[in-house]
C-alpha cells in the first residue's frame, strides 16, 4: 500500500471512512477525479509494460532435456 500514489491513497482512505460511517455516497471534486483518473491510468500502463516485458523474457528461454547416462 505504501507504493500507491497520493491520490489513490486519499481515495482509499475516503472509501474506508465511507464504509465505517455507512455513508451512501462519495463525492469527488473535479480535480480529485482527474488526479485519480491519471493515477489509475499510470498504474494500468505500468502493469501493461510489466506484462509485455515479462512475456518477451519468457519467449527467449530455451530448455533442453536429455537422458544423460540414464
Amino acid at each position: 500500500m505504501e507504493n500507491l500514489s497520493l491520490h489513490v491513497k486519499n481515495f482509499n482512505n475516503r472509501v474506508k471512512v465511507m464504509n465505517q460511517t455507512n455513508a451512501k455516497e462519495l463525492t469527488l471534486s473535479a480535480l480529485e477525479a482527474r488526479n485519480l483518473h491519471n493515477d489509475i491510468f499510470d498504474l494500468l500502463t505500468k502493469i501493461n509494460d510489466l506484462t509485455i516485458s515479462k512475456g518477451n523474457a519468457d519467449a527467449d528461454i530455451s530448455v533442453e532435456f536429455d537422458g544423460g547416462d540414464f
